[in-house]
């Protein structure tokens, strides 16, 4: 995968106080994923109890950024009725949250008139954006870095925007 970013865990790490992650697809067709996806579309489901089953690096990596104190929230804009691979994620999202994430739901509906930037991104202490970049059947292309003031403030705009509005992950229901 070509990448004009440093690796996640670098910028992550010199994250002090937030790290929010907006993804607005309906799917994704990340590598890593597709034996789990298939996986769960043929019954199998994570169970929450056998934590060493389902417990990842990127699950220690978020832990260990929260407890340095870094809040990590994640909003995801979805169209409903959702998708197979968002059901997908919304029966694995309780692992994010056992590692510090906050999570919350917005229905696509809810987001017409939130001015949202072209792609998923992460962004960084409201300054670095990680923006992430996927071809169009949903595998990741590329990912991209920049530290541009109006792009960052509106991220953070769009952002702040999303969550308020979301619904957080124990409540919001599959549709």
């Amino acid at each position: 995968m070509p990448s004009s970013a440093p690796p996640f865990d670098e910028l992550i790490a010199g994250c002090t106080r937030s790290a929010v992650h907006l993804e607005m697809r309906d799917v994704y067709g990340v590598d890593q994923e597709k034996e789990e996806f298939a996986a769960w579309r043929n019954g199998f489901r994570l169970d929450p109890a056998d934590r060493e089953a389902w417990w990842r690096p990127w699950l220690d990596l978020m832990q260990e950024t929260v407890a340095r104190g870094v809040v990590v929230c994640r909003a995801r804009i979805v169209s409903e009725p959702v998708t197979d691979y968002i059901r997908f994620e919304h029966s694995g999202t309780f692992t994010n949250i056992a590692a510090g994430e906050q999570v919350r739901w917005l229905p696509r509906r809810q987001a017409s008139d939130i001015a949202l930037p072209g792609n998923d991104f992460w962004l960084f202490d409201d300054r670095l954006i990680r923006w992430n970049h996927f071809t169009g059947d949903g595998a990741s292309a590329l990912h991209e870095t920049s530290d541009d003031p109006a792009a960052a403030k509106l991220c953070a705009e769009a952002f702040e925007a999303v969550w308020a509005r979301a619904i957080p992950h124990d409540q919001y229901e599959i549709r």
